[in-house]
């Protein structure tokens, strides 16, 4: 009968580390998309802080395009305002459509596109748009081996006791998405 004993209290020890690294492993999951999304944050901060410089620069050349200018306002205050990385995901969505139909607007404008101020903040910009791609591409990466760890066998088991629940990839919006209209 001991040894029965000592057998049963080998596998209960065994099932126990088995459940803790797999807890351990999801915590280190959500604690990798958290940091992901943090890094994608902090780039869609620099987005939104160079918007107003850039369409104060633009609004001196092309005043009559004020639908355009208050729709990137509007896009950017919803995309500040928004709480969770889901409504972030949305409301950066529209706002990069409302920043690529400004972009577009100015060509209309030859003396817009020679203003070296224009021409800094367009280049800054469009450094900006490459690191969001990075970050989203690194956060995305960490939501699919986190979303996958939680649905895998026997960790999907685990994941509902203890209330892990998948997260948010960080997709291409429809703007994204569509192929670019060249026109000569």
């Amino acid at each position: 009968m001991p040894l029965l004993a000592v057998c049963f209290l080998g596998f209960l020890l065994i099932v126990a580390f088995i459940c803790i690294s797999i807890y351990n492993g999801f915590v280190k999951g959500r604690q990798a998309v958290r940091n992901g999304w943090a890094q994608i944050d902090v780039q869609l901060k620099r987005r939104h802080d160079l918007i107003p410089n850039l369409l104060n620069t633009v609004k001196g050349y092309a005043a009559h395009e004020k639908e355009t200018l208050e729709n990137v306002v509007s896009a950017r205050s919803r995309a500040t305002a928004a709480g969770t990385p889901t409504e972030s995901i949305k409301a950066e969505g529209e706002l990069t459509q409302a920043l690529g139909r400004l972009l577009a607007v100015s060509e209309a404008y030859p003396e817009l596109k020679a203003n070296s101020n224009f021409l800094q903040l367009q280049t800054e910009l469009a450094s900006t748009e490459d690191r969001i791609a990075f970050s989203r591409q690194a956060y995305n990466d960490d939501v699919t081996r986190y979303n996958t760890s939680t649905e895998v066998f026997p960790n999907v088991i685990l994941a509902g006791m203890f209330g892990f629940k998948g997260e948010p990839l960080f997709e291409a919006g429809a703007a994204e998405k569509a192929a670019p209209q060249v026109q000569f």
